[in-house]
């Protein structure tokens, strides 16, 4: 027995309403996050090309400069890059670019301030052992080695070994811990790959072997 067009008609009206609003609100929901991700893909576009430029403004200045670089142009790029784009790879690089510039200025304090707060949050390995070594350098020349050598403690990364490793036997020979200082020379030095650098080594392997004798 076939249906009239009214019972069909019926079936289908029951239907759509079992099924058409949450049909339609699954296509509806399907729409915003394909387009919202469009969107946030779009705008994180947008956020890292206003960065970059902001960036590559702050490296013309750095190092560009005949002499030292103006010391508040740099921090205004950097703070702007802070403020918009706080703990971004462009942020923090500048910050480590603010340091380099206080370094030369004399001022020790804010550039350890500055080291300090990449190190608190960094932004990737790098960016970690960058900070790590400045910072340590930095806290060296404020007569803190022993803080310093705390911040080098454990293993670096295979490709900062060997810097990691020299600025140890350099900050343990400030200490007068001459073997400990040998024993951190000697494996920096089988960790590069270039001679010169090697050479650079062993002469620090001779002085602290001179001091021996």
């Amino acid at each position: 027995m076939s249906r009239t067009e009214d019972e069909d008609l019926a079936v289908i009206k029951d239907w759509w309403q079992r099924n058409g609003m949450p049909l339609l609100s699954g296509v509806a929901l399907a729409l915003v996050l394909v387009f919202g991700w469009q969107a946030w893909q779009k705008y994180q576009i947008n956020q890292a090309q206003s960065a970059s430029m902001i960036y590559q403004q702050l490296l013309e200045i750095v190092l560009s400069a005949e002499g030292q670089p103006d010391p508040g142009q740099v921090s205004k790029l950097a703070n702007t890059l802070n403020n918009d784009f706080a703990g971004s790879h462009y942020a923090q690089y500048a910050s480590l670019f603010v340091a380099k510039v206080a370094v030369e200025s004399g001022k020790l304090d804010d550039a350890a301030a500055e080291l300090q707060a990449v190190l608190d949050k960094p932004a990737d390995a790098a960016l970690d052992e960058l900070a790590r070594q400045r910072l340590a350098r930095v806290l060296s020349a404020q007569s803190k080695a022993d803080e310093a050598l705390k911040l080098l403690d454990g293993d670096a990364r295979p490709a900062y070994v060997a810097s990691r490793e020299e600025l140890k036997g350099d900050l343990l020979v400030k200490l007068g811990r001459a073997d400990e200082a040998h024993a951190a020379y000697q494996k920096a030095k089988v960790a590069l790959l270039d001679d010169a650098a090697v050479g650079a080594l062993q002469l620090k392997l001779d002085d602290l072997a001179k001091g021996d004798a």
